[in-house]
């Protein structure tokens, strides 16, 4: 079966020309492409069963003498020579699986490798989720901030230590403040023993032009849970 799209004659010398996405879903559709994706497929497979393998021995990979094993029920079945956990493994149709390469003897379990990598994925990627990851907050304060106004950001500060975030104090100094730097040190001290209870400091006051900072590092132990 041909397939050609008619064309303007001055594109092409007949007037015809081969539509090629048509070309390739017909090549597709005709079956040359499949031995190639069934190849690429097979490939992909293999090279993440390599990673799992080298991860966690399996079967006859695993050299040692004897193993304590679990069975498919998850029951302990004890100490018993590798050649005995193979040939258990073997009658129940599913795979030996060394989970505990460190322990003396190497503890084993019986069960379906894709199995236990669905699981063990599905683990890793909910310890991801629940890991947190700190960021550096930054606060900016002004020496003449009213006393409603510092306390609305110490709150703030709080909020931002008790979710685990460090949180950088800036200080900005404009015009005649410059020469009352003091004033400015003095809010960062007042904000340092504010939160002293649940946070202390990485070092301390330091100025850079017009700016004066201070960071501030939460407490784990009282962090949210």
């Amino acid at each position: 079966m041909d397939i050609e799209v008619a064309v303007p004659a001055h594109l092409h010398p007949m007037g015809k020309r081969l539509n090629i996405s048509i070309a390739f879903c017909y090549i597709l559709w005709d079956g040359w492409l499949y031995p190639f994706y069934f190849l690429f497929c097979v490939v992909k497979d293999y090279k993440e069963d390599i990673i799992d393998t080298r991860r966690y021995r399996t079967n006859q990979y695993i050299r040692v003498p004897e193993v304590r094993l679990i069975d498919e029920n998850g029951a302990p079945v004890g100490i018993v020579p590798i050649g005995e956990a193979l040939s258990r493994a073997q009658a129940s149709g599913k795979d030996l699986i060394e989970i505990s390469p460190q322990a003396k003897p190497p503890v084993c379990k019986i069960l379906e490798f894709s199995k236990f990598r669905y699981e063990l994925s599905k683990k890793e990627k909910e310890s991801k989720k629940k890991q947190k990851t700190v960021q550096l907050k930054e606060v900016r304060l002004r020496t003449r901030i009213a006393g409603h106004d510092l306390e609305v950001k110490i709150k703030r500060i709080r909020e931002f230590l008790m979710d685990g975030d460090n949180v950088q104090l800036t200080v900005m100094f404009s015009g005649r403040e410059m020469t009352h730097k003091d004033l400015g040190f003095a809010i960062l001290e007042k904000v340092k023993e504010q939160v002293a209870d649940i946070a202390g400091t990485e070092g301390r006051i330091a100025s850079m032009g017009t700016r004066s900072f201070l960071t501030l590092n939460p407490k784990k132990k009282e962090l949210k849970k």
